[in-house]
Order: structure tokens, then C-alpha cells, then sequence
């Protein structure tokens, strides 16, 4: 094998490894990230764990850039398939077009999951710093989209919104797609 195929071996594996502890971040929380737990995640040794990642922290900080280019391409397919619509010719349509890019797919429950482990994650900084980190891409397609629908809102302002309507909505046990989107068309003035 050539020196080449040999880094490009390693850097699949350190991706697969950065892959699975995301996965189990985002089932189990950020208490769940250890090298023994992401090993048997990934199907992996042990030691490829600590081989490829030092410390726990390098670990974490490879899970929340893998979480973060997710959402940052989560957010790449929603513009894709975005339709050809406005906030002046459909508020709800335009209003649901952000919160799809926003909120990761599933349902209520799925949504749940994944706010509660995001919170959860800021208390380490190394996954909170991986999130700022990867924020900038997800903000820069936001922005596409928030121009692709005419939005009165800035990218970073639509988020905040669906944030506080995920909370909202979770918090009082309303449908959280549907809250987001009624909140952005109010927002609009719509």
C-alpha cells in the first residue's frame, strides 16, 4: 500500500470513529463519549480510539464537527429541494422551507432528542467550540435560503426563532414543526 492509500485509509477510519461518537452523542448525551463506547459504536479497537484520537476532548471535538457538517449539509439538501416559492406568495410554504432546514428530520420526539443533546453538549467546550466552529456554514446556506423565500429575517434571527419555538413547542407539548412555522409567519407579519 502506498504512503498515500495508507493516509487515506486513516483518515476514513478517524471519520468513521468521529462519525460514530456523533451518533452516540446524539442518542445518549455527551456523558455516553468514551473511547470504550466509541470503539464499540464504530466496531473498532480500542486502541484505534486513543490512536486516532488522544484525549476525550479531541474525541468530542471530532463528534461536534461531524455533527455540525451534518446539519451544514442537512441544511444543503433543503435549499436543493427547495421550492420556487416567497413569504409574499406563500408564508406558510416559505416559513416551512426554513424550519425544515433548521430542525433536523423525524418527528417531535426525534426533535426532542436532539435539542436536549445539543444543550447538553455546550456544558463541554470542546463540543461547544466545534458547533461555533461549524455554525458559519450553516448560517451561509440559512442565508441562501433566507434570500431563496425573500424572508424579512436574517439567517442568524430565523434560527432563533425556530430555537425558542422548538422550546416553546416541547415545552408545552405542541406539534414543534408546525409552532416553528406559525412563529416565523408571525414574525414576518405575514
Amino acid at each position: 500500500m502506498t504512503d498515500r492509500g495508507a493516509r487515506g485509509k486513516g483518515a476514513r477510519r478517524r471519520a468513521d470513529l468521529a462519525t460514530a461518537a456523533a451518533t452516540l452523542l446524539l442518542r445518549e448525551g455527551p456523558g455516553a463519549l468514551t473511547h470504550r463506547r466509541v470503539a464499540l459504536e464504530a466496531g473498532a479497537s480500542l486502541s484505534a480510539t486513543t490512536y486516532y484520537f488522544a484525549s476525550l476532548d479531541d474525541l468530542a471535538a471530532a463528534a461536534g464537527t461531524a455533527l455540525a457538517d451534518a446539519w451544514a449539509d442537512h441544511a444543503r439538501a433543503a435549499l436543493a429541494g427547495a421550492p420556487a416559492v416567497t413569504v409574499r406568495q406563500d408564508p406558510d410554504a416559505s416559513a416551512q422551507v426554513l424550519v425544515d432546514a433548521v430542525l433536523p428530520p423525524g418527528d417531535d420526539a426525534g426533535v426532542r432528542s436532539y435539542y436536549e443533546h445539543l444543550l447538553g453538549a455546550g456544558r463541554q467546550a470542546s463540543l461547544a467550540a466545534a458547533f461555533a466552529g461549524g455554525r458559519a456554514a450553516v448560517d451561509a446556506v440559512l442565508g441562501q435560503l433566507v434570500v431563496h423565500v425573500d424572508a424579512p429575517t436574517s439567517a442568524a434571527v430565523t434560527t432563533a426563532l425556530v430555537d425558542g419555538a422548538v422550546v416553546t413547542a416541547l415545552t408545552e407539548q405542541r406539534p414543534v414543526r408546525a409552532t416553528a412555522r406559525a412563529l416565523l409567519v408571525e414574525a414576518w407579519g405575514a
